[in-house]
């Protein structure tokens, strides 16, 4: 008996449907990652063919990094709302919109007398300054965000971001956002209300977005570092071992 259920032609049958089982699950695995590819493409933008994987998550991370940003004004806007009404503003998403605006277009705003970045920051987080506070404080680091990025937004395969200012913008939003929780104006109030701890109860959500931003800015860093220290390292190599570099 056991002989006959075993036989070499049963045996034979049994591998047969094995390999037509697994053909099919192998074809079905292809097709669906056919369809997974295809569905990627047909939700990629054209200009996305001249980025490298580095450039699109650098675009990713300013956008991500902007919108961050824009959340956080409009937070300091309903803690501060004083703010938005010393530049003359209606409504607060007038003021947000008119800051936005001018972060993307890199246009200085009036009321920080055409300082940009850095300077547009101390001067923001001066005792000395009387306008939006807000306004101006989100400007500044958008302003800088885009400087430390080589002035722009979006990222292709011919541009080049410095990692060293990457991770520079990082430390400044740090000593910015602890600068903003210190300094008081003249009657010992916090220049703008922002996080909150007390007996009632704690809001640190201000602490928390920041930190996304910064963690942001310092994996693209690595990242970039990382990228510049193979080039270097391939070249080197490539010297080592006499080999051509490659062509195509």
């Amino acid at each position: 008996m056991p002989s006959a259920l075993y036989s070499p032609a049963r045996r034979l049958r049994h591998r047969h449907w094995l390999a037509c089982a697994l053909v099919w699950l192998v074809s079905g695995c292809t097709q669906q990652q056919g369809q997974d590819i295809a569905n990627q493409f047909s939700k990629g933008r054209p200009e996305e063919f001249f980025q490298t994987s580095v450039d699109r998550m650098a675009t990713l991370e300013m956008r991500d990094n902007l919108s961050s940003l824009y959340l956080l004004m409009n937070k300091l806007y309903q803690r501060n709302p004083s703010q938005w009404r010393k530049s003359g503003f209606l409504q607060a998403s007038e003021a947000e919109r008119e800051v936005r605006q001018a972060i993307e277009q890199q246009r200085p705003m009036p009321t920080l007398g055409g300082r940009r970045d850095l300077a547009a920051l101390s001067y923001a987080l001066s005792p000395d300054f009387k306008g939006d506070r807000v306004g101006a404080f989100i400007y500044a680091i958008g302003s800088m965000l885009v400087t430390a990025h080589g002035g722009r937004t979006e990222f292709y395969i011919t541009d080049t971001i410095d990692p060293k200012f990457v991770s520079n913008a990082a430390r400044n939003i740090e000593k910015a956002t602890w600068l903003l929780s210190q300094r008081q104006n003249s009657q010992g109030e916090p220049l703008l209300f922002s996080n909150e701890i007390s007996e009632e109860g704690s809001n640190l959500s201000f602490a928390v977005e920041f930190g996304k931003i910064v963690a942001r800015l310092d994996l693209l860093a690595q990242m970039l570092d990382e990228r510049y220290r193979r080039i270097g390292l391939n070249y080197a190599q490539s010297l080592l071992f006499m080999n051509f570099l490659p062509v195509q």
